[in-house]
């Protein structure tokens, strides 16, 4: 990628050579950026008595609270599942040059992202051809141009970015199996889940690896689950002709729980970083991001917590929600069917309410994923097509509140929010819980830069400083291409901080391109610091000035996105411009 920059038209050449310091001194780096609070934003669905959204209320409508405390609403949009964005008008080009121009495209990014999260790990046989079945049913109907899809599995074995193109979504739904690591601790004998080993060896420690075989037999007469495990074993581990079968007995229900122990530790963490990732990469992708989550629930020991909020943390500050549907539907308990597991014996009470419990824990997990992120939980309903629909579709109206926290504390806190209607009757309010603050203060500088990077992954356009945009390309084989980008600034409606004999203001201009799914492609990121003359800046305000980026990508459709921010006024543009390299 190559990058100049030029002042249109006569910036003084004869001004320049005589200048003993530059007028301008510029930075170029890659566009990159991270996620973090700075405007927060809140999506807000109303709904009426009868589920559907609501599209006639005014800023002036809500109330917004963030720990209580009623705050300013500084920003307002409605969304709308139809919407589309203007195609601006296609200037000439700024340097007169006789390159071709690029194919103009409508520049429309995409809008909304669902990912389809399978727990292909967790999920029965039976259960995971339910949820592709299901989900292939609704993935027939073709998605509308401003919504992409994606399929992503717990194991991360089957992967589908997102993308529009239904047989690529409908052949990754084929592609993805059941998890087989050769963990069987549950239809070994003894049988043995991962919470029943976390209980049995780390909160009541009484199959600690450093217990003796005499131990844990003297644990077994009053801890009835330990006693259940040991009779379920004895049938399978002791041979008749045994006649001190204990040493087998002891060994096998302690191999049985650490074999247990390690499988689920591991299918429970490659569960949260998998989420955890596609979370990561959603989290740069323009416009609203959900996760449908599909899947029995897992259990987690109090270890994992740490993960299970660090992906609270990173879901909230990018705005992705996460939606959870339970795939084993209206189910009857564990504890309540003996023949679910085959229990029997005189512990198998013990052994089924222990699978009640991780049932429980496994559904709650799912239900703290969704009111974390602000989602809906799906549960205790076999209607798993007509759920799947729900959690994935998009209101038809969405409102985007957006307010800078007041006095707000950089301690790393969680920040409870409450969206309400001054006039709320027979209206229910659905918006995002809360968000957590920044650990540490952010200077101007990194201020103007998290504000350009919301610029440049939003959609909107803004005109504070005018600016026109063309693009060209040169096509150096079939197989790649030159894209050349020249914003041209106008630089009447900057305002100038004179100082000394100089006139200052720093330009930030970002050019950002994305493909026709959204993704972001590649950018450059160039700060200009200005210390104009008189005559210099008298020029430059008649001519303007030119940023021109070259980008080397292989042919196809994009959206050029450059965003255009000055210090001193802190005014902003943002501009689309979509084109096509055949």
């Amino acid at each position: 990628m190559r990058a100049r920059i030029a002042i249109a038209c006569l910036l003084g050449g004869a001004a320049w050579a005589q200048q003993n310091q530059p007028e301008i001194t510029q930075h170029e780096a890659p566009a990159t950026f991270s996620s973090r609070v700075n405007l927060v934003s809140v999506p807000v669905v109303i709904r009426d008595r009868d589920g559907r959204s609501v599209g006639s209320l005014k800023q002036e409508d809500f109330q917004l609270f963030d720990k209580g405390k009623g705050q300013v609403i500084t920003k307002f949009t409605i969304e709308t599942s139809a919407g589309l964005s203007e195609t601006p008008t296609r200037e000439a080009s700024p340097s007169g040059d006789s390159r071709e121009p690029a194919a103009s495209a409508k520049p429309e990014l995409p809008s909304r992202y669902v990912a389809y999260f399978f727990d292909d790990i967790h999920m029965k046989p039976a259960d995971l051809l339910q949820a592709r079945k299901s989900a292939a049913q609704q993935l027939e109907q073709p998605l509308d141009a401003k919504s992409r899809a994606g399929i992503f599995t717990t194991s991360a074995r089957t992967t589908q970015d997102f993308t529009n193109d239904m047989a690529k979504l409908r052949s990754a739904l084929n592609r993805i199996q059941p998890w087989e690591t050769g963990n069987n601790t549950q239809t070994d004998c003894p049988s043995m889940t991962y919470y029943v080993a976390d209980v049995l060896v780390n909160q009541e420690h009484v199959l600690s690896p450093a217990n003796s075989d005499e131990q844990i037999l003297s644990y077994a007469q009053s801890d009835q689950l330990l006693a259940a495990v040991i009779g379920e074993a004895r049938p399978c581990v002791c041979p008749p002709t045994i006649h001190d079968c204990t040493p087998l007995l002891v060994a096998a229900v302690k191999q049985t729980s650490q074999r247990a122990l390690q499988f689920g530790m591991n299918e429970a963490i490659t569960s949260l970083y998998t989420l955890q990732d596609l979370i990561k990469s959603m989290s740069v992708l323009p416009g609203n991001r959900t996760i449908v989550m599909v899947s029995p629930g897992f259990f987690m020991t109090e270890d994992h917590r740490l993960n299970e909020n660090d992906i609270f943390d990173r879901a909230i500050r990018a705005g992705v929600t996460i939606n959870t549907l339970d795939i084993r539907g209206l189910y009857t308990p564990p504890g309540m069917e003996a023949s679910e597991r085959g229990h029997s014996g005189q512990g198998s009470a013990a052994l089924m309410s222990a699978d009640g419990t991780e049932a429980l824990l496994n559904s709650n997990l799912l239900g703290e994923f969704a009111a974390a992120t602000g989602g809906t939980f799906f549960h205790n309903d076999n209607g798993i097509e007509e759920g799947l629909k729900q959690l994935a579709a998009r209101p038809e109206y969405v409102y985007v509140l957006g307010f800078s926290p007041d006095n707000l504390k950089n301690d790393g806190s969680y920040h409870g929010l409450k969206v309400t209607l001054k006039n709320g009757a027979n209206l229910k309010v659905e918006a995002r819980r809360g968000y957590w603050a920044p650990n540490h203060a952010v200077g101007p500088a990194e201020e103007a830069r998290e504000e350009v990077q919301d610029a440049v992954f939003s959609r909107d356009e803004r005109m504070e400083i005018p600016v026109k945009l063309h693009t060209e390309f040169f096509k150096q084989s079939e197989a790649k291409a030159e894209l050349t980008v020249e914003t041209l600034v106008d630089l009447k409606a900057l305002k100038f901080r004179k100082a000394d004999d100089r006139n200052r203001d720093t330009l930030i201009v970002v050019t950002g391109l994305f493909d026709q799914n959204g993704r972001y492609v590649k950018g450059t990121e160039r700060t200009m610091d200005m210390q104009l003359r008189d005559q210099t800046l008298e020029t430059a305000l008649n001519s303007g000035m030119m940023v021109k980026e070259s980008f080397d990508i292989p042919p196809g459709v994009y959206v050029v996105r450059v965003v255009v921010r000055d210090s001193e006024g802190r005014s902003m543009a943002a501009r689309n411009e979509g084109v096509e390299i055949p």
